[in-house]
């Protein structure tokens, strides 16, 4: 009995140890195979400044920090942006019955959290905005960031703008097991760091005074569902995608920017 125990003992661990070595080669070839994917890139127009909205009050300045989502990579127009479909939403939808918005976007494709330092600078030149909207974490997570560091970053960025006297949102990492341009298992893994990432920045924006919406928690399930959520390299999102970003970040920023906006 106790040399089949042994020998029984012996096969799992020999199974555990291939399994593993199997495991992680298949996860660091998908891996290359995720970094060799043609992903969507900036449109140069993403990052003018526009207004919203009928000019006929002073606008309310809303601004865009973070990674490509706050760029809006994976559309080519303004409008279908994060930010377009929130300023046209906080400016009463096309006819712009409410307040006009002055939308601008500092954020940067392939941004993490340590780079907000300087799009903070830059968003904070000239005529200060009301509301910042950040949205990163993604490169955080799937470069492997230390979430605690990366939330750092984080914290300090939405401190300096409410000490600038900016009302701050953030919308954290998004649910990244819900892209389709990773295979499983590797998209199970990705998924996971995000969530890491995500639970640090809620604690850290609130911590500095900001306003949190978790987009893992409040659109991932629709993300997981519908394939149209994301734009033709099946990883950022398309704009439906923005849309729904959009309409989950929508109270926050509302609330933020003293506003109540008209819903079409």
């Amino acid at each position: 009995m106790t040399s089949m125990a042994r020998r029984i003992g012996k096969a799992a661990a020999i199974t555990l140890v291939a399994g593993t070595v199997g495991g992680a080669a298949l996860l660091a070839a998908e891996a290359v195979l995720a970094r060799t994917r043609r992903y969507a890139k900036p449109e140069l127009g993403l990052a003018l400044r526009t207004t919203i909205g009928a000019e006929t009050a002073p606008p309310l300045r809303l601004v865009m920090l973070g990674d490509s989502a706050a760029l809006g990579v994976g559309v080519d127009r303004v409008a279908d942006t994060v930010g377009g479909q929130l300023a046209a939403l906080l400016s009463g939808g096309q006819a712009g019955q409410g307040r006009p918005v002055a939308l601008s976007s500092v954020g940067v494709a392939g941004s993490r959290s340590s780079d907000l330092a300087t799009q903070v600078a830059r968003c904070l030149l000239g005529d200060r905005p009301d509301v910042a909207v950040i949205l990163v974490g993604g490169n955080d997570a799937i470069t492997l960031r230390r979430p605690a560091d990366a939330a750092a970053y984080l914290g300090a960025a939405v401190r300096r703008l409410r000490e600038a006297g900016v009302e701050v949102v953030v919308g954290t990492c998004p649910d990244l097991g819900a892209t389709r341009a990773i295979a499983p298992p590797l998209r199970q893994v990705v998924g996971f760091l995000g969530r890491r990432v995500a639970r640090a920045q809620v604690r850290a924006v609130h911590a500095s005074g900001g306003a949190v919406v978790d987009l893992a928690a409040e659109t991932g399930a629709v993300f997981r569902a519908d394939p149209n959520t994301l734009s033709a390299d099946r990883y950022h999102p398309s704009a439906d995608g923005y849309r729904v970003w959009a309409y989950a970040l929508l109270p926050a920023v509302a609330h933020a920017a003293g506003v109540t906006p008209r819903l079409p």
